[in-house]
């Protein structure tokens, strides 16, 4: 199996603007060639919706999920959260809204802390790596290997506190990220997650 690196799997993503898992497979699908690895994806419909990603999706619903684990006693956990699209069509079907609960619900219960990689303070990522690099060098490991592990971590990191790079509570082989590009592909619009709000009551909040 070819060694897909980090690299490769960016220079697709920039190239296509689909997921990364997305191109991570396509790539070992196509045995590390890029050309191939496109070509995968358009014929999987991924690569096409990555493309409306620049069009105006300023149609949507607003959603709102709570959390009733007993029906005997009210909610104590909610989620509001603003799905949009590229028209008024789309933001009126059924599939839109199952869209918009999913994630709500994923929000829910895996409680990301951003919406994108980007969104995270570049403090945050420092101290995150310079714990984890502390760490390897306090077990002995050589420098080499250390930016690995960090790497590594850091992937991890953004897996779990990334609404994009989660694991989608109901799917673990698919990210938020992927989920949102399928329905590109079935929906035919740009589909993007606005604004979020969880409240949990007791839960002190920044607001």
């Amino acid at each position: 199996m070819a060694d897909i690196s980090a690299r490769d799997v960016k220079a697709l993503r920039d190239a296509t603007g689909a997921g990364m898992m997305d191109c991570k497979k396509a790539l070992a699908e196509a045995g590390g060639d890029l050309e191939a690895a496109k070509r995968i994806l358009r014929e999987k419909g991924l690569a096409d919706a990555a493309k409306r990603t620049g069009r105006a999706a300023s149609e949507g619903i607003v959603y709102s999920y709570m959390h009733r684990p007993d029906p005997n006693y009210p909610p104590k956990l909610a989620v509001l959260i603003e799905l949009n699209c590229e028209t008024d069509f789309v933001a009126k079907t059924e599939a839109f809204e199952r869209l918009a609960k999913d994630i709500a619900m994923h929000i829910s219960f895996a409680d990301p802390s951003w919406k994108t990689r980007e969104e995270v303070p570049q403090s945050v990522i420092q101290e995150e790596s310079d714990i984890y690099a502390k760490q390897a060098r306090d077990s002995g490991k050589p420098q080499q290997v250390i930016d690995k592990i960090v790497g590594g971590r850091i992937e991890s990191f953004y897996k779990e506190n990334v609404l994009m790079d989660q694991e989608w509570i109901q799917d673990k082989a698919k990210s938020i990220a992927a989920l949102i590009d399928q329905a590109k592909a079935s929906m035919g619009e740009n589909i993007s997650v606005g604004r979020y709000c969880r409240v949990r009551v007791g839960e002190v909040g920044e607001g």
